[in-house]
């Protein structure tokens, strides 16, 4: 991969569901400036991503996270975790672009779902279309990611030319831009629990590291490349918050899960809304069927390295795709749009469970440097892993205002997920069977999840 196509594959990882969905509810959060939670939490995204760059380079295999846990502690129990976490946030981002898409399509063929309860039949049928084609087999490519981000990148640009048409026409209310609303808890406070949700729309750049290999010179290219995408992103981002907050008022643009639609409505009338709505669809149904492809392969290497149950791991006999991992997952995803359903819930599940693991990939760049490798690798200065780590573990805890419902939600998951090993683990020791320890965690053959 030459670097104008490996920009693409980053920037499409970034693009998605995050701003297309949680626009209006960052603005809910900390009022009219609701570009700064976005330009916040890309500068998190970016010390991380620093992070990602050296692991990437010093130890080129593509699984992620839980590799760099296993290098980094040793500790199988901590390697089984990293990777379930990792899995958990695939599903929740998943449902959060579910119930995003069947808000859209609500408004894309003018139907009546204002009740919650139509909103999550429409998710929940398209959740199990998505695990129809998940179990069909689905084989990706970077040239179907480059039509995808492009779909994706012409949706957020509408909106960027309509703000600016807009503004430039005196039809926009700038005054809004830098107008606090932070509910009595103070900017600092405001700001910092609107990043915790607004991180969820810089997900996806730590999956990028996968495509390291398929790069012509990766050393020299891939750390310019990366870091350009997570600029080009945040840029997008911070334009689109603006030209939101300008053209709706903050109280109508938290309302609903699809904040954009009223932007388009608002700042350009005669634009006919239902392209932007299959835009939006599209973009969204894209997430939603790639993070389930990840995490029912994980839950499937997981089981083949004996961590999870065996039957997890059963592979249909002619589609040769992981059903019974795919059903599990499926089911978790089902639970979740069913019993939670709001989008800001989901979305900030999806933020506080990988903002947990970058703050362990933080630590471990740190303790990785007591083991140097022969060949020539990206080296981040130390001071920002540190800053990372300190930073992702704040935004993962309750001080920035984070509702505790995340924190539910995190915890059953995991909790699913723990009382599964152990389980395994004592099926194990009955039938006297090696207790696995996923000693090559590069086997999962997964990265994390995309925006």
């Amino acid at each position: 991969m030459g670097p104008s196509l490996l920009l693409l594959f980053v920037v499409g990882d970034i693009l998605g569901t995050g701003v297309y969905a949680l626009t209006g509810q960052v603005a809910a959060e900390v009022g009219g400036a609701a570009w700064l939670p976005f330009l916040v939490a890309f500068v998190v995204a970016i010390l991380t991503a620093f992070s990602y760059l050296e692991l990437v380079t010093k130890y080129p295999q593509a699984a992620g996270a839980a590799l760099y846990a296993h290098k980094a502690f040793g500790i199988h129990f901590v390697t089984f975790i990293v990777a379930f976490t990792v899995m958990c946030s695939g599903i929740t981002s998943a449902s959060t672009a579910s119930r995003a898409f069947a808000s859209n399509l609500s408004e894309a063929f003018d139907l009546d779902l204002s009740t919650g309860a139509g909103v999550t039949l429409v998710a929940l049928l398209f959740m199990g279309l998505v695990a129809a084609v998940n179990f069909r087999g689905v084989g990706e490519s970077v040239k179907a990611n480059v039509v995808l981000t492009c779909v994706e990148l012409s949706g957020l640009l509408i909106i960027i030319m309509i703000g600016l048409w807009a503004i430039g026409g005196g039809e926009a209310d700038m005054s809004r831009v830098t107008e606090f609303d932070t509910h009595g808890q103070g900017v600092f406070g405001a700001v910092t629990a609107a990043t915790a949700l607004a991180f969820f729309a810089m997900v996806g750049f730590e999956d990028s590291v996968n495509m390291a290999e398929e790069c012509k010179e990766p050393v020299r290219i891939f750390p310019k490349v990366m870091l350009s995408g997570l600029v080009i992103t945040g840029a997008i981002y911070v334009l689109v918050a603006i030209s939101a907050v300008a053209l709706v008022p903050v109280d109508q643009l938290g309302e609903g899960d699809t904040p954009l639609l009223q932007v388009v409505e608002a700042g350009a009338p005669g634009f006919p809304l239902k392209i932007f709505a299959f835009i939006t669809m599209f973009a969204v149904a894209n997430s939603a069927l790639i993070n389930m492809l990840m995490a029912s392969r994980l839950v499937y290497g997981m089981s083949r390295e004996r961590v999870l149950p065996g039957p997890l791991g059963r592979v249909h006999p002619s589609r040769r795709t992981p059903w019974v991992a795919i059903l599990f997952t499926t089911l978790l995803a089902v639970g979740l749009i069913t019993f939670v359903g709001e989008v800001p819930a989901l979305g900030g599940t999806t933020a506080l469970l990988l903002l947990a693991v970058f703050a362990v990939v933080n630590v471990a760049v740190l303790v990785l440097r007591r083991n140097p490798v022969e060949h020539k690798h990206f080296r981040t200065p130390t001071f920002i892993p540190i800053i990372g780590a300190i930073t992702c573990a704040y935004l993962a805890t309750p001080f920035t205002g984070r509702d505790s419902e995340q924190y539910r939600i995190a915890g059953v998951l995991l909790a699913i997920g723990v009382v599964l090993w152990v389980v395994t683990v004592l099926v194990n020791r009955r039938l006297h069977r090696p207790q696995g320890d996923m000693d090559d965690p590069e086997h999962l053959g997964v990265g994390g999840p995309i925006n």
